[in-house]
């Protein structure tokens, strides 16, 4: 079995599990991913910023509230922001093995540079999968439609027609489908209370989102990498289905919220096991 890539310049770890396989990293994403090795990594799923805080306002919990979720989601404007994209894409094209694939999160803000980019660092599209929300919060300025989905692109650097075949596990998409082919549009509810209880993430993904993607697209030992930690969630997916994991966050909150969440996880399935074994 590969051993985990370290992280070590520019980054600090913040937790790394017993067997010393996963691990939690704070730092600057680009640098992190430098200090990849090549070719090291089966998977990334990320959820990079979606560049929308603009002074807008939107309904949470009932409330109006602004959403603005931080510095790291301001815009550079259009330019910058796809060059941001396409930085740090072609930093995950080189950590990736050829046969990998990345799944990257987004709305309309975002995606078209992602897609863009993908493209022009080299990976193959593979689906544009949505994630469509049961109960969104209404649309306050009555301008547009009510914003109810977020797009998942999954793309592989494995070309068509080459030797390397990237993982889709599609017998058992096909079983959680009721035996018949999965479909591109998921019906997901978001993050519930439950998975909000340690602290909160502004845009914090639903756990039954990013495990279907793993399940789908990666192996048990595999290393999934997530260079936009967040509150941690694409570790909890990995780890929770027997895969290694190493992610990484700029926000020293985020990562200590990550870290306590696996902990959290990790006590909860011991308890379990511990109930099962008497």
């Amino acid at each position: 079995m590969q051993d985990i890539p370290l992280a070590t310049p520019g980054c600090s770890i913040r937790w790394r599990s017993a067997d010393g396989q996963s691990s939690l990293y704070e730092g600057d994403a680009f640098a992190f991913l430098d200090s990849l090795a090549a070719s090291s990594v089966d998977c990334i799923w990320t959820d990079p910023p979606y560049r929308l805080s603009n002074g807008g306002i939107t309904c949470s919990s009932g409330k109006m509230v602004r959403v603005d979720k931080g510095p790291w989601d301001f815009s550079d404007g259009l330019s910058k922001d796809h060059l941001f994209n396409t930085r740090w894409i072609a930093k995950c094209y080189r950590v990736l093995k050829p046969n990998a694939t990345i799944w990257i999160s987004g709305t309309v803000h975002v995606y078209l540079s992602v897609g863009m980019a993908l493209l022009s660092e080299g990976f193959r599209i593979l689906n544009d999968v949505i994630w469509e929300k049961p109960c969104p919060p209404p649309n306050l300025g009555r301008r547009c439609f009510t914003h109810s989905t977020e797009l998942l692109l999954w793309a592989t650097k494995a070309q068509k027609g080459s030797r390397e075949r990237y993982t889709f596990n599609y017998d058992q998409m096909c079983a959680e489908n009721g035996g018949r082919q999965m479909r591109t549009v998921w019906r997901i509810s978001p993050p519930g209370q439950e998975e909000k209880t340690l602290g909160r993430h502004p845009t914090q993904k639903p756990l039954a989102l990013v495990a279907r993607c793993l399940r789908a697209s990666t192996k048990p030992d595999d290393i999934v990498c997530d260079p936009f930690l967040g509150s941690g969630t694409a570790a909890l997916a990995a780890l929770g289905l027997g895969r290694r994991f190493i992610g990484c966050d700029s926000n020293a909150e985020f990562v200590s919220l990550a870290k306590v969440r696996i902990l959290e996880s990790q006590i909860q399935q011991s308890g379990f096991r511990n109930k099962d074994a008497r």
